[in-house]
């Protein structure tokens, strides 16, 4: 069972989410928060496998809860998806570096929800929408590190494990990635772990915000 905790100070929002959720044999709602400190009270005290969180809220937004719980090892399964009204909100990449395992617009089909959260919950994050590549990479160029820093950051992979990365940054799944690289996708998953182990990255998410802060991929390059 998938449980999940909602954070958003719109009433009506959560309870259409709670419907459309509880409705679901595999998931279940744990509870919900109109604010971030209370959103983040909830998920310690309830241990959710995802938080559908709403950045812009009042008193402790979603950017500092999504950041508070990404810091707490004893809330390291819990997988935060950030709520946005806009597909290019400019907190998004933020919230996806504090922590996020990606994001959706507020008018997301319902198929499309369940289909994200289960994903989330599985480990996976929310990248192969073009919008979310653009975001990324578009906010990732604004705050890039220097080379010699990135290049450190790199320096623990592989030749193959550096290709992969740059492959996971273009947006692509371990199955696409197993295509282009001629291999199983058991070894393209393999290599995609240990990339994560040894980057310390939480989830895929992290891994492209770090394939475009390195300049392993570059805007536009998955466009199209």
């Amino acid at each position: 069972m998938i449980g999940v905790v909602l954070a958003d100070d719109q009433a009506l929002l959560r309870a259409g989410l709670r419907a459309l959720l509880d409705a679901e044999p595999d998931i279940t709602v744990l509870g919900e928060a109109s604010d971030g400190r209370e959103a983040l009270d909830l998920v310690r005290d309830l241990h959710p496998d995802v938080v559908l969180m709403d950045i812009r809220m009042p008193g402790t937004d979603g950017l500092e809860a999504t950041r508070l719980i990404a810091a707490e090892p004893a809330l390291a399964a819990t997988r935060v998806v950030v709520l946005t009204t806009f597909d290019l909100d400019e907190y998004v990449f933020e919230a996806i570096r504090a922590g996020a395992s990606g994001f959706l617009v507020k008018d997301t089909e319902p198929t499309e929800l369940l289909r994200a959260v289960r994903a989330v919950a599985a480990g996976d994050a929310l990248l192969s929408p073009r919008v979310t590549r653009r975001l990324i990479g578009e906010f990732a160029t604004r705050s890039r590190p220097s080379a010699g820093r990135a290049a450190e950051r790199l320096a623990p992979l592989t030749d193959r494990e550096r290709e992969v990365v740059a492959l996971v940054g273009e947006g692509l799944s371990n199955d696409e990635i197993a295509d282009r690289l001629v291999v199983s996708p058991a070894t393209a998953k393999t290599h995609v772990s240990r990339a994560m182990v040894k980057l310390q990255v939480r989830d895929r998410a992290h891994l492209v915000v770090l394939a475009y802060e390195s300049g392993l991929v570059r805007p536009g390059w998955s466009d199209g």
